[in-house]
This record gives structure tokens, C-alpha cells and sequence, in this order.
């Protein structure tokens, strides 16, 4: 009985024997550079661009800060800008360019997608967007206008008209300055 547990152990410790390196399918080393010139020292490589791009373009929105904002339709007007503005918006002068959905979202996953957005604006030039919040439980809905009023880029929002969205949706006013 003694060899037959032997056996099986020898047996278990051959089906389970591991090998000890490690390999990694998804890295691949970077090729060695011999001489490199100066110049090509000096400029990132395209994931490092890539990664400054994405850190460009987050923004983090606090949770805390609470705005006071006016009874009524969700309306904000940035320092400096007109309040004709806000009229503009509500009658839906100002037609969307691009229009955000955040639907089924995270409240992460939301301030992410609102920054993207923004900086998309901005990056190509988008004087107004639209972003749908829904009705849903309210959360998205309620914490958006604060989270807007943060950003450096938001001139101006209000609540959409109906063809736009209604009272699930804000019509933002974008600041467009060069990146």
C-alpha cells in the first residue's frame, strides 16, 4: 500500500510540476538603441504622448462642491459672460455639435466621459454640446450642473429645449482656446 501511494505521489508531483520563468505574452522589450541622435532624445515616444494626451484631458470634478444655483430650468452663467447668453440657450440658438449620453453610467465613469468631452470640444473646436443625463434616479441628473460649474472650459449651460432633450439634457457653451 506504501508503493502504491509512493506511485501516486510521483505521479501528482510530475502532473503538477511548474515551470518557474516567467513569460509574458502581452509585453514586448523595447529594442536596445544604440546611437541615438539628440534630438530623437529628446522627444517622447507615442505612448508617452498618448499618456500625456489622457492626463491632459481628465479633469477631476469634485463631489463636494455644491454650486447654489437659481430655482427652475438648470441654468449657469461663467463670470465675465453675458446673460443674453443663457436666453440663447434656452430658445436653442445654439444647435449641439456633439451630443454626450451617460445613460447606465458610473458617477466615475460620468466626470470621465464629461471631461473627454469637454477637451473634445475644445480640441476640435465644438462651441456647443449636449450632454443627457436621463431621469433615471436623479443621481447623474442632480450632480452634473456642479460638476460642470468646475471646469475652466464651461462658459455657459443650460437646461435643453425639447428638441434637444428637455429636462434629461444641458446645452453647455464651450470656451474654445487653442491646445
Amino acid at each position: 500500500m506504501n508503493k502504491d501511494f509512493d506511485d501516486d505521489f510521483a505521479l501528482f508531483r510530475e502532473q503538477v510540476k511548474v515551470d518557474r520563468r516567467i513569460r509574458s505574452e502581452t509585453h514586448q522589450p523595447e529594442p536596445r538603441r544604440g546611437n541615438i541622435s539628440m534630438r530623437e532624445a529628446q522627444q517622447p515616444d507615442k505612448r508617452q504622448r498618448a499618456v500625456a494626451k489622457q492626463q491632459h484631458a481628465e479633469f477631476f470634478f469634485s463631489d463636494t462642491f455644491r454650486a447654489h444655483l437659481p430655482e427652475g430650468a438648470v441654468r449657469y452663467c461663467a463670470d465675465g459672460e453675458s446673460t443674453h447668453v443663457l436666453k440663447q440657450l434656452r430658445r436653442g440658438d445654439y444647435p449641439p455639435e456633439i451630443m454626450l449620453d451617460l445613460h447606465g453610467m458610473t458617477q466615475a465613469m460620468a466626470k470621465r466621459e464629461i471631461a473627454a468631452l469637454l477637451h473634445t470640444c475644445q480640441r476640435e473646436h465644438v462651441a456647443c454640446c449636449s450632454i443627457m443625463s436621463g431621469h433615471g434616479k436623479g443621481i447623474l441628473k442632480e450632480n452634473l450642473p456642479h460638476w460642470l460649474i468646475q471646469h475652466p472650459a464651461v462658459r455657459a449651460f443650460h437646461q435643453a429645449p425639447k428638441e434637444y432633450g428637455g429636462a434629461a439634457a444641458l446645452l453647455v457653451l464651450i470656451h474654445l482656446r487653442f491646445l
